[in-house]
């Protein structure tokens, strides 16, 4: 972990601040302002060591996490871009192992900002021109980089010759920026392939497939997808097997049937890229993935201490209806023990009947709740009437998430589990004080 220092916090988030204000529009996806941003900065996207980019709805955080988990096991220096972060921005950057050390985030923030003089620049595509400045600085064998929204033009697409390219799971998301259809959302995240660059995929609707299929011919890139071209299956742990290589390793340490395709998709795109994967990184890696708020059980904290006796706390920030399938998977594979009550904040962007719908058959009730990092917040009321149209019977409204636990835990006999879920935002409230 990088240095905290709080004076240097304070500087960091105030230079954010005043970069995020140099552009009315939160979100405008265009390439033309990041070309020119790395221009004047010296182009160091172009002196990064190879990349594996993955682009998709759900899981592509997760199928970096887990690469960065095998390849560091392997020995290899890894820098990693994601986002959004939970806690800390640093947390986006990663550098060798390390989340970015607090001080020279601010230097090159600062560096940055100079740069850039003051001209029309999203917050995005500073935090990504920052990412790379690092990643061009310090040494290291490869960089996993995961887009923030769509692909076409997203701040990441500036890298022209990738090591491979990855598609997780596409799924209807952000339709107010990348379209309202699945077809026209798979163009956008497809738009990350680059000629002669090969293309990793897990299963897609037939709709996606068929739009990712035509990109990579356009384009030139050799296209591997799964069950065609290569497969994971489960049983007594993990057996992938591609084109070159048949590895037998253990299930993936973050909980989730969806998990193994996210890990099949890590080990298709490892399989492709340079670098050589010897068996006892597999299974270390497979074991020591971290990937905070997907599915955590959380441990330590004030809302864990007020848990009665045999009481389960988890934490998961799935925000659309493929999130919402995958943790309803969860509970039907692993949490019916007991019943499951759900503590729910979402995003006023979000369709909030497409996540809860999946969930009706599997939670016991559901307590909305609002966001306080967020502008974007749907209000709680809002929330517990799509809860209602989703199809739950027993919803309820709280101020917060302790007073919504201290409900449940009051309302309900016998063991329990509670899930808080449906944001990253909220996600990461509930980790500042409980991770």
């Amino acid at each position: 972990m990088g240095v905290v220092n709080s004076e240097i916090n304070a500087q960091v988030d105030a230079a954010l601040a005043r970069l995020t204000g140099l552009y009315p529009k939160l979100i405008d996806l265009s390439l033309g302002r990041m070309h020119r941003l790395l221009a004047d900065l010296g182009n160091p996207h172009e002196r990064l060591p190879p990349v594996i980019h993955v682009a998709g709805t759900n899981g592509k955080g997760s199928t970096v996490a887990i690469m960065r988990a095998v390849l560091e096991a392997a020995g290899y220096r890894v820098h990693v871009y994601t986002s959004p972060h939970l806690v800390r921005f640093a947390e986006r950057i990663r550098l060798v192992g390390s989340v970015i050390d607090e001080a020279l985030l601010l230097a090159l923030l600062e560096h940055v900002e100079e740069a850039n003089a003051g001209k029309p620049i999203t917050f995005f595509e500073v935090t990504t021109a920052v990412a790379f400045m690092a990643f061009a600085r310090i040494p290291a064998d490869v960089v996993l980089l995961e887009t923030g929204l769509g692909g076409r033009f997203d701040a990441t697409n500036v890298i022209a010759k990738p090591a491979v390219t990855a598609l997780s799971s596409i799924s209807m998301d952000h339709m107010q920026y990348l379209g309202n259809t699945l077809a026209l959302i798979a163009g956008e995240k497809a738009a990350i392939m680059k000629p002669g660059v090969p293309c990793v995929s897990v299963e897609q609707s037939p709709e996606a497939m068929a739009v990712i299929e035509k990109a990579a011919r356009d384009i030139g890139a050799p296209l591997k997808v799964q069950s065609r071209d290569w497969k994971i299956e489960a049983d007594n742990g993990l057996t992938f097997t591609g084109e070159t290589q048949h590895w037998k390793t253990s299930t993936p340490s973050l909980p989730g049937r969806h998990q193994y395709d996210n890990a099949g998709l890590a080990l298709a795109a490892l399989e492709q890229s340079p670098f050589a994967i010897p068996p006892f990184a597999l299974r270390s890696g497979m074991r020591n993935i971290e990937w905070p708020a997907r599915a955590q059980k959380l441990k330590t904290g004030p809302l864990v201490s007020a848990l009665p006796g045999g009481w389960e706390l988890w934490l998961d920030g799935g925000h659309n209806a493929g999130g919402g399938a995958a943790v309803a998977a969860l509970a039907a594979d692993i949490w019916a023990d007991a019943p499951l009550h759900l503590i729910c904040g979402m995003l006023a962007t979000k369709v909030a009947d497409d996540y809860l719908h999946p969930l009706t058959a599997r939670a016991a009730s559901l307590t909305a709740v609002p966001i306080p990092s967020s502008d974007a917040a749907l209000p709680p009321a809002d929330l517990a009437e799509a809860a209602k149209r989703a199809g739950f019977k027993d919803v309820h409204v709280a101020e917060d998430a302790a007073a919504a636990l201290k409900r449940i835990t009051a309302s309900v006999q016998g063991r329990a589990r509670v899930l808080i879920c449906g944001s990253l935002y909220l996600a990461g409230e509930v980790l500042k004080d409980n991770g």
